[in-house]
């Protein structure tokens, strides 16, 4: 088996079990299985390392690369919808800043990891890296769509249509990102519970904006969001329950008359007049200001 081959089985069983690590736990990962990696005739393959820049022993080149959670590296999405990634410190010719570009010519894929909050990270591939700026001491760093992820794309031709389709799909991950990059935190500043009812199965638990996100001033941040479950975060958004910016629930008078099961009289009506639990962090808690103009929409619905 010649060293393209080999390069190409590993990536590829690298990149099915990805899969099934999404297939079981979402989105965001949790780091222990990607250090574990993967088992290929007998070595063990870890998916990421301490460094940004990971390449396994068996590979001659990168397998992934890594944004660290609050990492100091100015990575991130440029206007024309790539990934901009910096070098390894400040040595175009650093063994694993060569390899990016060793990357770019070969045109093998990897796995991007993105970290959202210590030990959980949300895994995207195949990227490629289909630039370099040396003076810049970065690379650019599109994504492909997992179903075009055949031989011909791994191996295959730079083309137009490849390259709209990879802004296209990189445009997806950096909504995706930022999606997930509200809840995971919103989530962990309310200790994993929601706000309301205290419900603990993160499953069932939502990253509610305060501020639409739709609006100009729907900033996704912490104090922008409340940590509800999925029956509350709906109500919220439907206007059923309220939060005035002292924190404290109001129902719909309406819903408080209504005569229905148990859901609503538990789930609902009991919650009027309660107090939310707020992060203990203070710039984390709900912002008062937003929380004021959303109680307004509240009561003049």
């Amino acid at each position: 088996m010649n060293s393209s081959d080999y390069d190409h089985l590993v990536r590829t069983q690298v990149f099915d079990f990805l899969g099934e690590l999404a297939d079981r736990y979402g989105d965001v990962l949790p780091i222990e299985p990607l250090r574990q990696g993967i088992n290929f005739h007998g070595h063990r393959v870890p998916l990421l390392g301490p460094q940004g820049i990971f390449k396994p022993k068996i590979l001659d080149l990168p397998i992934s690369i890594t944004t660290a959670p609050n990492s100091p590296y100015d990575d991130s999405f440029t206007e024309d919808n790539l990934v901009r990634y910096r070098y390894r410190g400040t040595d175009p010719h650093h063994r694993d800043n060569v390899g990016l570009r060793a990357l770019m010519m070969e045109r093998k894929p990897l796995v991007y990891f993105h970290g959202i909050v210590p030990g959980r990270y949300v895994a995207t591939w195949p990227a490629f890296v289909v630039g370099d700026d040396p003076k810049g001491l970065a690379v650019s760093i599109a994504v492909d769509d997992r179903a075009a992820l055949s031989e011909r794309v791994i191996l295959g031709a730079n083309d137009d249509d490849a390259n709209s389709r990879r802004r296209y799909v990189t445009a997806a991950v950096k909504v995706r990102l930022h999606q997930r990059l509200f809840r995971e935190r919103v989530l962990a500043a309310y200790r994993e519970q929601c706000a309301l009812c205290r419900l603990r199965h993160t499953s069932l638990l939502e990253a509610a904006h305060i501020t639409p996100d739709s609006s100009p001033d729907g900033e996704p941040v912490v104090k922008n969001g409340v940590s509800l479950c999925k029956l509350h975060h709906a109500a919220f958004d439907q206007n059923i329950l309220g939060i005035r910016p002292d924190y404290v629930v109001e129902i719909r008078k309406d819903i408080l008359e209504e005569i229905d099961g148990p859901m609503l009289r538990f789930g609902l009506q009991q919650m009027h007049g309660q107090k939310i639990i707020i992060p203990r962090r203070v710039d984390f808690r709900p912002d008062r200001i937003a929380l004021e103009g959303r109680y307004q929409a509240f009561r003049e619905t």
